[in-house]
């Protein structure tokens, strides 16, 4: 299914988009971080690694995650509203505003590393080349129907179906649970 890398990648595409963009979350109003607070919700959202960009998140590094975040959600709700066109639109968008572009770089005498971001880029504009780029896999590597928003009543957090059967429709088991129980619950309601 996708490379290790690329999974990486698309889970990173999920927390940013889970983290900063407003919505419903497991049946409740969700309020993206603002202020002081967005830094490090972005600084959790997105794992440290060896190899990382610079991490100052200042104020226009978060502003720009903050929009790219918005962009990728776009592509997940076009994935889910069977807009495939769309998604491919606005990944190709992505691909051209971070100035995407594959390249190997090694940190001292760590192996040759994949990046999609140049060496002087900034935390905010690899972050978002590295999740465009492995969007535009996705889309284009016909496994775009992985890309899933939360079918959940009042949730709309989105999710990368990594199951073998591609039958995922929950952006977590706390969701999946509630609409199984509130099924029930209407199931015994209506005496069936």
């Amino acid at each position: 299914m996708f490379d290790s890398h690329v999974a990486v990648l698309l889970d990173q595409a999920v927390s940013l988009v889970n983290t900063l963009t407003d919505g419903q979350a497991r049946g409740r109003p969700y309020s993206a971080p603002r202020g002081a607070e967005l830094a490090d919700a972005i600084d959790a959202a997105v794992p440290r690694t060896a190899a990382s960009l610079p991490r100052a998140i200042d104020a226009e590094q978060a502003a720009y995650l903050t929009g790219a975040a918005q962009r990728m959600r776009d592509v997940f709700q076009a994935m889910q509203d069977g807009r495939e066109d769309a998604a491919a639109e606005t990944v190709n968008a992505l691909l051209r505003d971070t100035a995407a572009r594959p390249r190997l770089d090694r940190v001292g005498a760590e192996p040759w590393q994949m990046h999609f971001h140049g060496p002087d880029d900034s935390f905010a504009a690899g972050s978002s080349a590295s999740c465009a780029t492995a969007l535009a896999l996705a889309v284009g590597g016909g496994l775009a129907g992985r890309l899933g928003v939360c079918r959940a009543e009042r949730c709309d957090r989105v999710y990368v179906d990594t199951s073998r059967n591609a039958a995922r429709q929950f952006c977590s088991t706390a969701c999946q649970n509630r609409t199984k129980a509130a099924a029930f619950r209407a199931r015994k309601e209506g005496g069936g």
